[in-house]
């Protein structure tokens, strides 16, 4: 789970922790940081997320704040992710400049990953037709019907378990601009049931012109994603490839090998897998000596039970 930390920076600015009550902090230039608001639901006198987010609103220059992430939002019973696009939705005539938002930023330690309770997050791009990264943590009950969106360049999902249906929604979504787009797929067993035939419209090409990167990563059917890839379409446009976190093995290694050639790419990160040495350095050889940064590093762990070995993502539960 080392691989779920918090974010340290939004839109390129650094990430500020919008101080609790009474904390005696100065407070920076409202375009100069990315707001990171987070209550902590486990204090007994905690504030509740509510009430921090109007303080937040009343203590800052609305028109300049330019990126925000939201954290531990509080008990469900309290808070959930609907009341949170519920309130940037609600404040969108006020935070005029706001040009990213990530929603969800909690460690291990705060929630497992798969215990963050998503909604429908497109909302908070409808309200927002300026925003230029979004992102969320998450995949329960995390819904993203298709959607029109002129300017936004960077998208991403971070979950132990990705369902077909917002994969579904991407693929079918207007997103011109849209330069990075990185999907933690996940597991099964936590909702990630988006199959390779889920991704095909993206994977033909065509449906993001303006997409560089390209991430579909922390997967079970690993392999099957890079047989996919190593056809695709999409590929051609790219600059950097991320099918790393998943259970990737030589099978998949050998279809990237065998398919079209990537050595028009800067970067290409594998890493956290199961890949076996000389089939590593197979694709190290096809591809650095053109100048292909290839990341191998973090081999996975095997696991043996009963005569059978498995093999885990990086992020699951």
């Amino acid at each position: 789970m080392s691989h779920v930390q918090h974010l340290q920076e939004l839109l390129g600015l650094p990430a500020f922790d919008f101080p609790a009550p009474g904390e005696r902090r100065d407070l920076p230039e409202a375009g100069a940081v990315a707001w990171r608001l987070a209550v902590d639901p486990y204090e007994t006198q905690a504030e509740k997320f509510g009430d921090m987010w109007d303080r937040f609103l009343g203590s800052v220059d609305c028109a300049g704040v330019r990126a925000i992430v939201v954290g531990q939002w509080g008990e469900a019973y309290e808070e959930d992710s609907s009341d949170i696009v519920r309130r940037l939705v609600d404040a969108r005539d006020r935070l005029t400049g706001l040009r990213a938002v990530f929603i969800g930023d909690l460690e291990m330690e705060e929630a497992e990953i798969s215990w963050i309770e998503q909604s429908d997050v497109t909302p908070v791009l409808d309200a927002y037709p300026l925003l230029e990264e979004f992102g969320v943590r998450g995949g329960t009950d995390l819904r993203f019907p298709a959607v029109a969106h002129q300017r936004l360049r960077v998208l991403r999902f971070e979950a132990g378990g990705l369902p077909g249906e917002v994969v579904r929604g991407v693929a079918a979504s207007d997103l011109p601009a849209l330069e990075h787009l990185d999907m933690w797929l996940g597991v099964q067993e936590y909702g990630g049931d988006a199959t390779v035939a889920d991704l095909a419209p993206l994977l033909t090409g065509g449906r993001f012109p303006a997409l560089r990167h390209l991430g579909l990563r922390n997967s079970e059917i690993q392999d099957e994603i890079a047989a996919a890839v190593a056809a695709a379409p999409v590929v051609a446009q790219l600059t950097s490839l991320d099918l790393s976190l998943g259970v990737l093995t030589d099978e998949g290694v050998t279809a990237l090998l065998g398919g079209q050639p990537l050595t028009h790419l800067t970067r290409l990160d594998l890493h956290h897998n199961f890949v076996t040495e000389p089939v590593a350095e197979r694709i190290r050889a096809a591809l650095e000596p053109s100048g292909v940064e290839v990341d191998l590093s973090e081999p996975g762990d095997l696991w043996e039970d009963d005569g059978v070995v498995h093999r885990f993502t990086a992020v699951a539960e």
